[in-house]
């Protein structure tokens, strides 16, 4: 059974609905409540995908754990029993929630690329640069970089995140703080991606959001799940070309080869292609987690 809204599910007040995530207020600290819907060029789509939402919740949690020892993050717990009665169907949410602490966001997304492509490869095509970042002669699509790099963005809650150089970065937070989230954003990078290679995974790029709680940086939001990373897998690894993402790809495959005018919400998605990207969230959450 897909979910498609937790709001009738929670007994506290809803302060914000997010394409995937709704965000709850329980008092000290947020409910965050993870759902099965997808968006794919700016749209939500119908129907939600089966699964998706206890996936993303379930690798977060993973990682959040993973990481824990070297960068703090908005983790309290996810353990349903602890909410009570503010939980009308446990049974349903078990693996959806996470209650963390308050933090205030910090407007930037800060993205690292460890491969040159999609976004990244549109800006080198153009000027040889990613974010004002001048890289060398001659990359290839999909190349791997020599040393991955930093690429922030402006976050816009209408509309797309503006990709910014470093220098307009410090502007809009600070020097020392833009050096602390570059920091921490390519330790994080490289961590996760040694992990994913080891088990045949190659993680492209990623992006991560920070918060501020009494003063120190902390990670929030998700980190390395499918819906905030490209990971690839290393049989389909190739140059020049469109590589098959492990997350949304049968999604994006079937919208960019219909009728759609792109222009408003597309018809709901077909039977098979909601399995398909049921398939690839499950198959990427054993991949990496062996559970």
């Amino acid at each position: 059974m897909a979910l498609s809204t937790a709001a009738d599910l929670v007994k506290a007040p809803l302060l914000y609905k997010g394409k995937v995530r709704e965000l709850y207020d329980l008092g000290e600290h947020f409910l965050i409540v993870v759902t099965d819907r997808i968006s794919a060029f700016d749209y939500v789509l119908d129907p939600a995908v089966p699964e998706k939402g206890n996936v993303l919740n379930k690798l977060s949690s993973f990682w959040f754990e993973l990481t824990g020892d070297m960068m703090d993050n908005h983790v309290v717990h996810t353990d349903i029993n602890q909410l009570g009665d503010i939980i009308t169907d446990p049974e349903l949410l078990k693996d959806r929630i996470m209650v963390t602490r308050k933090a205030e966001r910090i407007d930037i997304e800060c993205v690292v690329r460890g491969y040159i492509t999609g976004g990244g490869w549109r800006q080198y095509e153009k000027s040889g640069e990613v974010n004002g970042i001048k890289l060398p002669d001659g990359l290839r699509k999909n190349a791997k970089l020599d040393v991955p790099i930093f690429t922030p963005a402006a976050k816009n809650d209408v509309g797309h995140d503006e990709d910014i150089p470093m220098d307009r970065m410090k502007e809009l937070v600070g020097d020392a703080l833009a050096f602390e989230l570059q920091e921490k954003s390519l330790r994080l990078y490289e961590f996760a991606r040694d992990y994913c290679d080891q088990r045949g995974i190659i993680l492209a790029d990623c992006k991560f959001e920070f918060g501020m709680v009494d003063g120190k940086v902390i990670l929030i939001d998700e980190i390395f799940t499918p819906d905030a990373s490209r990971f690839w897998a290393k049989e389909n690894y190739e140059l020049d070309i469109e590589i098959d993402s492990m997350d949304k790809e049968p999604v994006r495959t079937y919208l960019a080869g219909s009728d759609w005018d792109k222009n408003s919400k597309p018809d709901p998605l077909p039977q098979e292609v909601v399995e398909a990207t049921t398939a690839r969230y499950v198959d990427i959450y054993h991949r990496l987690t062996d559970k």
